[in-house]
């Protein structure tokens, strides 16, 4: 089965969320991205113990010098799911575009950029 998400969106894949940088959520809106959001692994349930933790306090402070910078913090978001979850990753996309459609584009674009934002999530475990 083929899950349908939102063509709009590149995926950056990771070994373990916890690998997330804050420069690197803020270099995608440097570069235009209209949105950013993580997905890992299910809380307590990380490969690495505490990989997906420290990537949400990441988001945590991202979604602060969002709001500082006057970008807005509604437009970075952390999912926590299993990679058996595929319904629920292409449900997550789903809700993030349309969250970020309602928001309209990244007030820090650079005007030639079309992007609409980046989806960095795990790759799934053997």
């Amino acid at each position: 089965m083929r899950l349908s998400y939102p063509t709009n969106i590149k995926i950056v894949k990771i070994p373990c969320t916890g690998r997330v940088d804050i420069v690197l959520m803020m270099k995608a809106f440097e570069n235009g991205a209209d949105g950013v959001y993580v997905v890992g692994c299910d809380e307590g349930d990380c490969h690495f113990l505490t990989g997906n933790l420290k990537a949400r306090k990441r988001v945590e402070y991202v979604k602060r010098l969002l709001d500082e910078c006057g970008i807005g913090s509604e437009r970075v978001a952390m999912y926590n799911m299993s990679s058996a979850q595929g319904q629920r990753f292409a449900e997550a996309a789903r809700e993030m575009t349309k969250k970020i459609k309602a928001l309209g584009p990244n007030p820090a674009r650079p005007a030639a950029n079309n992007k609409v934002y980046i989806g960095l999530t795990e790759e799934p475990r053997p």
